[in-house]
């Protein structure tokens, strides 16, 4: 626990606490009356009215768009389920500027509804809230699906034989085993939409500005510290609860259910009204998460000659204005990046999970002091998925900027900063499989003589070798599309890819339109990749590996 502890304090705590202090203490004491007058202005009340409305109405329309998928992907066996899943989770992983740029493509000006009927939504809420039900849908399906799927129906059946209707014996059955998986589920969609960086920040123009785009705009451009320090605080308060009721709701859903091998309990699709179900949500997902994807693609080869890769080739040339480099230089900067951000993940994650999954790590009757440690070591991991990611960036480039840690001019600061986003999906992906390991296997080979090194590699490593892979790819994943803190501390010469995307959309003109669409192409692309080989790595439901699954966590 040591090495992870030492890690967040280093590149998650001090980063953040620095521009914390440097807003409200400039000088030699503390100025906690910024905190009053900042909350007291009409417009940044505005913006944590409009975080906060805008999140529940996503969370609100995800559930319910998504639980009619859960519901399908769970109970119905049907040609293509497995490929439909692993494209439904395609826009999870997906970085959020390629997100905001495939809805402007399709909702903004000369996208795909402006063409066909004039029509125009990205001045809109409804581009947000339909963004963010794009994002998040997976969360729900996988989420809510994957228990579902492996809740008993002969429950169900059996409360109707005793006379209970089909609602009543849903309702009295089903629901209340649901309830914390779908708490859980709006939780956590509530927690992405509300720290919501990219998509409002392409999609909302000037009329629409969350808690995470407020913070960028008070830092960034108008080198407002104290009022950025005051926003980030608020943030950090509204996810620290979020992530307590979250962590909850999980331990609560751990204890009381009693699950069956999912594939006992799909069928097929049985009368009309199923049949209506299924061809319902697969034209919701054809329209809603396909659609959006299709258009990105076909606005990158609509270049000025016609249809073709003009807008690929001027990827290769540097114009110098946007960039010092041609931005297909980015492909290769996120590709390394990446790959240095996954390695410390896996390593740093690893060692947290080992951590918290020893016995004793997760007891839930009367815990004790170590046990509400290791507690509150979890929720700590759980973090940096919700404070802004602009505060670690910030934070980055005024803490590390002095002996010992002096690491402004180098290359591991991305990684490292796109590393504290992928420690959780690692936590979360192996500490279920971990938890489930049999004591008793490194108690007998123990007895039998082998060091605990052995021991962890002969017991431990062969049965979370395929969950490694699985959390090496969402890893990946999400280092590829960091953005927030990235957007501060990529250098002019050496861009990533969303970086090059958003600066990009933010020049005039249809040759830097176009190629920001080529780029959002190749991202999408490359994240779509590591996705597909994630699936193909996803451990089985049966055996010590299946409680991935059981756990729900996603």
């Amino acid at each position: 626990m040591v090495v992870p502890l030492v890690f967040f304090a280093m590149f998650f705590a001090y980063p953040v606490a620095a521009i914390v202090g440097r807003g409200l203490r400039p000088g030699a004491g503390w100025q906690f009356g910024r905190i009053r007058d900042v909350l007291g202005q009409p417009d940044i009340l505005d913006v944590l009215w409009f975080t906060t409305w805008q999140a529940l109405a996503s969370t609100a329309l995800t559930l319910l768009v998504a639980l009619p998928g859960a519901y399908v992907f769970a109970r119905f066996d049907f040609p293509g389920k497995q490929v439909l899943r692993a494209l439904v989770t395609v826009p999870f992983v997906l970085p959020t500027v390629v997100v905001g740029t495939a809805f402007l493509s399709l909702l903004g000006r000369g996208g795909l509804l402006d063409e066909l009927w004039g029509v125009r939504l990205d001045t809109t809420v409804w581009a947000i809230l339909l963004a963010h039900v794009f994002f998040n849908y997976a969360v729900v399906v996988r989420t809510v699906g994957g228990l579902w799927s492996q809740l008993d129906p002969r429950q169900e059946e059996a409360a109707r034989m005793l006379g209970a209707s089909r609602l009543t014996a849903w309702r009295k059955v089903t629901l209340p085993a649901l309830g914390p998986a779908v708490a859980a589920a709006s939780l956590m969609v509530f927690l992405f939409t509300f720290t919501s960086f990219g998509i409002v920040q392409i999609l909302g123009g000037p009329a629409f500005s969350t808690l995470e785009v407020e913070i960028y705009r008070q830092t960034a451009q108008l080198l407002d510290l104290p009022t950025a320090a005051v926003l980030t605080l608020v943030q950090f308060v509204a996810v620290g609860s979020i992530l307590a009721v979250h962590a909850w709701t999980v331990r609560r859903r751990e204890s009381a259910l009693r699950l069956v091998d999912a594939a006992q309990t799909a069928r097929r699709p049985r009368g009309v009204g199923q049949w209506a179900l299924l061809s319902t949500v697969l034209a919701t997902i054809a329209v809603l998460l396909v659609l959006p994807l299709a258009v990105l693609v076909r606005r990158s080869l609509d270049g000025p000659d016609g249809f073709g890769f003009a807008y690929f080739r001027a990827l290769t040339s540097a114009d110098g204005g946007a960039f010092l480099v041609a931005p297909i230089e980015s492909i290769g900067n996120s590709l390394r990046y990446a790959a240095a951000a996954t390695a410390i993940a896996l390593v740093i994650g690893a060692l947290a999970a080992a951590a918290l999954s020893r016995p004793g790590g997760h007891s839930r009757s009367r815990p004790s002091a170590v046990d509400r440690l290791v507690r509150g070591f979890d929720a700590l991991l759980m973090l940096p998925l919700g404070v802004s990611a602009v505060t670690v960036g910030f934070g980055f480039l005024i803490s590390l900027d002095h002996p010992p840690l002096d690491l402004r001019a180098s290359w591991i600061l991305v990684p490292l900063a796109q590393a504290l986003v992928g420690v959780p999906f690692v936590v979360r992906t192996m500490l279920p499989v971990l938890r489930a390991v049999d004591g008793r296997l490194r108690e007998a080979a123990a007895v039998l003589g082998a060091s605990p090194l052995r021991a962890w590699r002969e017991v431990d490593l062969p049965m979370v070798r395929r969950s490694l892979l699985v959390a090496a790819g969402f890893a990946f994943a999400v280092s590829l599309g960091e953005f927030g803190a990235t957007v501060f501390i990529a250098r002019p010469d050496n861009p990533t890819l969303p970086v090059a995307v958003s600066r990009l959309l933010g020049r005039a003109g249809d040759l830097n339109y176009g190629q920001a669409m080529a780029l959002s192409t190749v991202l999408m692309v490359v994240c779509a990749a590591s996705l597909l080989l994630l699936e193909r790595a996803r451990p089985r439901t049966d055996g010590v590996s299946g409680a991935v699954d059981r756990a729900g966590e996603f």
